[in-house]
Formats: C-alpha cells, structure tokens, sequence
C-alpha cells in the first residue's frame, strides 16, 4: 500500500511536468535513458556518424558509463538531483526519439506526440529469467501495478533483438505484435567483433591486474537475489578453489550492480574484486572460463567460443521466485552442478561442451554481426518514414 502510494506521487509529478514540457516546441532529438549503459554507448556512437541532430543522454545512478567522448549533453537523471530531472523529462517531452535500456516507469505517465518513436533497445541479448507479464512475480502485485507495466510496455514503438528466439519472448513478456520487432541485433555485442579494441583493451587489463599474465582467469559472475541485495552471500567455496586450482587460475569476483558488497578477502592472490569496474564486456575478453548461473552474461560470453559453467545452487527456490525457462534450462550451453566440489571435477577434466556454446550464439546472436547500432539506425532513418523525415542520413550505409 505505501509502496504503491508512493509510485502514485513520483507519476503524478512526473506526468504534470511532462505535459507542461509537451507545450514547447518539439526539436530534432533523439533522448536515451541509460540505466547499464552500454548499449546507450553503441547506439549513440552510431547517431553521432549520422545527422540526427541534438543526441541527450538522462544517466541513471545505475549506469556506470561515462560517455565523455560522445558528443552528447549528459544529464544525472533521478530524483537526488531534481535540476537534472526535470531537465530530463524537458528533453523526453520534447525529443522526435526517445531510447531506453530497461524497464522504467515514468513511461507509464508519457503520452508522447503522436510522431514520436520509442524504442527498448533492453539490456541483455536472451532471456533465462522471466520477466515482463511472464515473471511470477507479477501476480502478486496490485491490479494497478499490473495496468502500470501494461502501459509502460505500450509505448514501445520497438523493441531491438538479437535473434528470433528474443523476438518471440518478447512478443510474450511486453505483449507486442510482430509490427514491433526491430531485428537489428543488440549494439553492446559490436564490442566483440572490434579487433583493433580488442587488443587494446586486453593489453590495458592485463596491465591492471598484471597476475592474469601468469594464470587463467575464472570469472564468477551471478544474478542478484532479491533477499540478497544488502547481504549477498558467496555459495562458492573460495578457500577450496584456492587449495586446488589457486596455482594456475586467478578467480574475479563480478556480483550484480544492484548488490551492496564489501569483499573482505583472504586471498588476495587469488581472488580479485572486479564488481565495481564498469563494464563487463572488457573483462569477458580476458575470462577463460565463465561461472554464472540466471545472468544473461553467457548469450553475449557465447561469441568467444569459451567454456562456461553454470552454478545452479538454488535452481528449484529460484525458479519459484522468478521463474526460469524449462526450455532455456535444456538447451544449457554447458555443464550445470550444485556444488563447489563439482566445478572443480569439470575444469580439472576440462568437462566442457564448447560445440553447446557453438550453437548456442548462433540461436541467441542471430542478428548481431558487428553492425547492430550502425543497422538499428540505418532502419530508423532510412525505414522509418516518422523519422526519416525529421533528419537527412549521412552517407554512412550498414556493411
């Protein structure tokens, strides 16, 4: 009850502010609203090649971009920074395009111009957890939250995707028709396909943590638990794996940004606290091995071809809770175990199954071939006759 009256107050204050900035003069402008970032980063990267004109990005506390080399006005987007907010929602009032990487409920209160084209670029190339209209969760909520989500998932115009099976899931989980597809591939999978970053970004890795010249790199990288975001607790028997594969590996510890986390570690020779650099692709590059268990990490992991492991301690609660595909669950693009002591067994057996991440990439990257920004914005601006008429493209084309 307090929570929802609470939503009530922050959408009524935003939808009043909204329709005020409705009334001023809408601009050639695209708005992006960054809660992890790194698709804002590719997609803005790719406006820029493009006379698109004015480029705005309304940077959650969540995102840990920083966007200085784009030419973009960067604006602190939350309610602590009340100058900064109200000059967001100035910017989505008033914007021909409005992008956004996450689930955000102010969309419920934005009735924009008739003209205007939302899209959900999302944050993550497939779906293990149910989310949406399909997670669990939502059941329980009031039958006002529900109208909410309905009508936050209304104002897509498009959703971005990397492949059929995203196409199809979120058909489901925000109730759209085929009509809203965009199947232009996720743009943060550009990164993997960047060789001449590639090596610049692993050689500056390698630098600040120059142990991992010396040893493989394990990266454990779970979801966040909902009961855990201020207390997380590590299922991994760290003493154990320092005992026996301390010698040749280093582990990097990655917890979900929305885990409050203080490591206290014991083994600092060993064990690496990477939960606060800000993105993980960068540290992907480096893995030699992956540990996770409901993220979404593996899709995009999937394009190294490397082995992946998938901690599954609590699958029954966790599945009760969020829910979890029985389809995504067989289709595993490696060896599932309960147990410190079985991750051990399967990278001292070398018990991978690299021809399953094969596959697996192929069905989840479909689209994402290198181009996903430059082909998600040569479709608004080209095929997108509301667009296309506000803007005059460059003569960048998609390769």
């Amino acid at each position: 009850m307090v929570r929802e009256f609470a939503i009530s107050l922050y959408l009524a204050f935003f939808k009043t502010l909204f329709i005020f900035f409705k009334l001023f003069p809408q601009k050639n402008k695209t708005t992006l609203v960054s809660s992890f970032g790194d698709n804002i980063l590719y997609t803005a990267k790719s406006l820029e090649k493009w006379n698109t004109g004015e480029i705005v990005i309304l940077k959650t506390p969540s995102c840990r971009e920083d966007f200085t080399d784009l030419d973009a006005e960067i604006i602190p987007f939350s309610m602590t920074n009340i100058s900064g907010f109200i000059k967001g929602i100035y910017h989505l009032a008033t914007s021909r395009v409005v992008m956004v990487d996450n689930y955000f409920g102010f969309l419920a209160v934005t009735d924009f111009k008739p003209n205007v084209t939302c899209i959900q670029l999302w944050h993550a190339a497939g779906a293990m957890k149910k989310f949406g209209l399909m997670d669990p969760s939502v059941q329980t909520r009031s039958t006002k939250a529900q109208e909410r989500f309905k009508q936050v998932y209304s104002r897509f115009s498009y959703v971005t995707v990397g492949s059929e099976k995203m196409a199809s899931i979120f058909q489901e989980s925000f109730g759209l028709t085929n009509a809203h597809i965009l199947r232009t591939g996720m743009p943060r999978t550009d990164f993997f396909f960047d060789d001449s970053q590639i090596v610049k970004i692993e050689k500056e890795i390698a630098e600040q943590y120059p142990i991992i010249k010396k040893r493989k790199v394990i990266l454990y990288a779970p979801t966040y638990r909902d009961d855990e975001l201020a207390k997380p607790k590590i299922e991994l028997d760290i003493e154990r794996l320092y005992r026996e594969l301390g010698q040749e590996y280093v582990l990097f510890l990655r917890l979900h940004p929305a885990v409050t986390w203080d490591l206290a570690n014991y083994y600092p020779n060993f064990v690496i606290d990477v939960t606060h650099y800000k993105n993980i692709n960068p540290l992907l590059l480096v893995t030699d091995i992956l540990i996770t268990d409901y993220s979404s990490i593996p899709f995009e992991y999937a394009l190294l071809n490397r082995p992946i492991i998938f901690f599954t301690y609590d699958l029954e609660d966790y599945q009760k809770k969020r829910g979890v595909s029985d389809e995504y669950l067989e289709s595993l693009p490696g060896p599932m175990v309960r147990d410190t002591k079985s991750i051990i067994k399967v990278i001292k057996k070398n018990a991978f199954q690299l021809e399953k991440v094969q596959a697996f990439s192929k069905q989840w990257n479909q689209y994402s071939n290198g181009h996903a920004s430059e082909q998600l914005i040569h479709a608004m601006y080209t095929s997108n006759p509301a667009v296309a008429a506000t803007t005059k493209p460059s003569t960048q084309t998609t390769r």
